[in-house]
């Protein structure tokens, strides 16, 4: 069995989603935040697997669903705290993990159960963003020199955890592209691309209009060796 774990944080306004303002103002920002949370959660939670683990700086609210084992997250940098989250969870439940944060709300159950599948015949599994980040990394055997020191919050995040992977020989399952929410123009096109999500719901009610994929949005008051698979389904985002 494979293992989901979470890494976020709690969405207190001012400390989360912060390249949101502007144009949101940083209690929409929160309030996206927390959608946003609460999406991915669910569909963590709607996931056929035996354990779930939320990795949280800050404290859980009544976003957080049942079934869920929450551990703190320690590191300083992002690297850390992602090694970190693998090996407590892993330390918890001895088996492979497959980890995600709050940025994509529109991912759904069998997206994840895809990725959890990979790992029962690959190393890892890698699921690249638009930004040139990542949005999901799975890995069978977890160890902090997968992670420590890979460059965090840049274009080129995903290739050099690719080349990390790759350079300790691991083979790689890929799969879809996803669009994290970073800023305004995320994410309307995230909620675009689920309508029916709360993170949808709560977009529409700090902006007041339907949403889609224009831009210029005014709300709030500023206004060795591997091997490489790709992993696709039906119905799965591309």
């Amino acid at each position: 069995m494979t293992q989901l774990v979470v890494i976020a944080k709690e969405p207190v306004a001012g400390r989360v989603k912060t390249r949101l303002t502007p144009p949101f103002t940083p209690g929409q920002a929160a309030r996206l935040a927390a959608a946003a949370l609460e999406d991915t959660l669910r569909a963590v939670a709607a996931t056929p697997v035996r354990h779930r683990v939320l990795a949280l700086d800050g404290l859980p609210g009544t976003w957080l669903p049942a079934g869920f084992t929450v551990i703190a997250q320690r590191g300083a940098g992002l690297d850390e705290r992602l090694a970190a989250a693998f090996a407590d969870a892993c330390r918890l439940h001895p088996e492979p993990a497959v980890l995600i944060g709050m940025d994509t709300p529109q991912v759904a159950p069998d997206l994840l159960l895809a990725a959890a599948g990979a790992l029962a015949g690959h190393d890892a599994v890698y699921g690249p963003a638009s930004d040139g980040g990542f949005w999901l990394l799975g890995l069978r055997r977890p160890g902090p020199e997968l992670l420590h020191g890979v460059p965090m919050s840049r274009p080129d995040t995903g290739a050099a955890l690719l080349a990390r992977l790759r350079g300790a020989g691991l083979s790689v399952a890929v799969m879809p592209e996803l669009t994290d929410v970073d800023d305004a123009d995320d994410a309307l096109r995230v909620a675009a691309e689920a309508p029916g999500s709360r993170f949808a719901a709560v977009l529409r009610s700090v902006t007041g209009v339907g949403t889609g994929t224009g831009t210029g949005v005014r709300v709030g008051t500023h206004v060795g060796s591997h091997v490489e698979t790709h992993v696709t389904g039906a119905g799965l985002p591309r």
